[in-house]
């Protein structure tokens, strides 16, 4: 028997040594090594031989077995080097190399990232809030008359429960009053939605970035130095700035900061942001929410500021259309890789 054990061997290393290709090599492994292959037949007949042949002939099959496996394994080494080889061997190191795209942040992101670093230089703390809110949080705390025009269907995406999404994110500030204390010194930056149809410069999803500043004895000329001091780390000493009356129901006064920088239109005054000192009827429904005086107007005041970043991004970078910064369209992304 140990004539047909090592011709069983001599056989199998033959085979696999003309072994071409990973696929032969795996049907030698099932032809020799497998359940129904030829060693483990023979491991199965080992109990019909004599007892006193068994050790023998056990370990001869344990020899045979790890040198078929010690074969396919070469094997396979060394076909997968030649593989190897006859690529490197195609490569033609003259060629010019395959450029490859690289990724970047997309501008509206670089842009907030900007913005939001030139804040918190000037102590502003990051704020957050659900971009599903309530009627109060959005309008009501905001001394947002009940007929407004924004309250309605046609302008808000309102839910079945009367919860909405919100259409700016002043509700961030809201929620930031009725749980701390004064002094208050934020930035929300984050999603809006409203019912626009999308158009060249209009979206009905789009981000905010807005401010609350609330302390004793602020006034028009901390909220002009802020904005200014905003406005030229993200454009540069060259831009003009100006504040122009506005009415917005949640600040009095109200105005509307505008800019002029020869790069952005031309050097025509562009409408940046809306601000203005927080109203003192704000303060009022955030104490009655509250149950307590913490924020008195006779005590506190403050400011607040909100601007939209797609239409900030449209100015700086010359856009046509607002729809390129929601498309994906890499071709554009790209200009703004880094």
């Amino acid at each position: 028997m140990d004539n047909d054990l090592y011709k069983l061997q001599r056989t199998a290393l033959d085979e696999i040594q003309q072994a071409e290709s990973k696929m032969a090599l795996e049907n030698l492994r099932v032809k020799f090594l497998g359940k129904a292959g030829a060693i483990s037949r023979l491991s199965e007949n080992m109990r019909k031989l004599p007892k006193e042949d068994r050790p023998h002939t056990g370990k001869l099959l344990n020899e045979i077995r790890n040198a078929v496996t010690a074969a396919l394994e070469s094997r396979l080494d060394t076909i997968e080097a030649e593989g190897t080889a006859q690529i490197l061997s195609d490569i033609d190191e003259t060629l010019p190399g395959t450029r490859f795209r690289v990724g970047g942040l997309h501008p509206l992101t670089l842009l907030q990232d900007q913005a939001v670093r030139t804040f918190r230089r000037l102590g502003f703390a990051l704020a957050d809030g659900p971009d599903i809110e309530t009627e109060w949080h959005c309008f009501d705390a905001l001394n947002t008359p009940a007929n407004h025009p924004a309250r309605n269907d046609s302008d808000t995406f309102y839910l079945p429960d009367g919860r909405l999404l919100r259409s700016h994110t002043s509700s961030v500030q809201i929620r930031t009053m009725g749980a701390q204390k004064p002094p208050v010194r934020v930035i929300g930056p984050g999603a809006a939605y409203r019912r626009d149809e999308i158009d060249a410069t209009h979206l009905n999803q789009f981000n905010q970035l807005e401010g609350l500043y609330v302390d004793r004895d602020v006034s028009v000329a901390d909220l002009k130095g802020t904005l200014e001091y905003f406005v030229r780390e993200l454009l540069g000493h060259e831009v003009q700035t100006r504040l122009r009356p506005h009415f917005f129901p949640f600040t009095e006064p109200s105005f509307e900061l505008d800019i002029r920088l020869q790069a952005i239109q031309g050097g025509k005054w562009m409408e940046l942001l809306g601000c203005g000192m927080v109203h003192p009827a704000v303060f009022e429904e955030i104490n009655a929410k509250r149950g307590d005086s913490a924020y008195d107007p006779e005590d506190w005041t403050g400011f607040a500021f909100g601007m939209g970043l797609e239409r900030l991004a449209m100015s700086l970078f010359g856009l046509p259309d607002i729809r390129l910064l929601i498309e994906n369209d890499q071709r554009f992304l790209a200009q703004f890789a880094r």
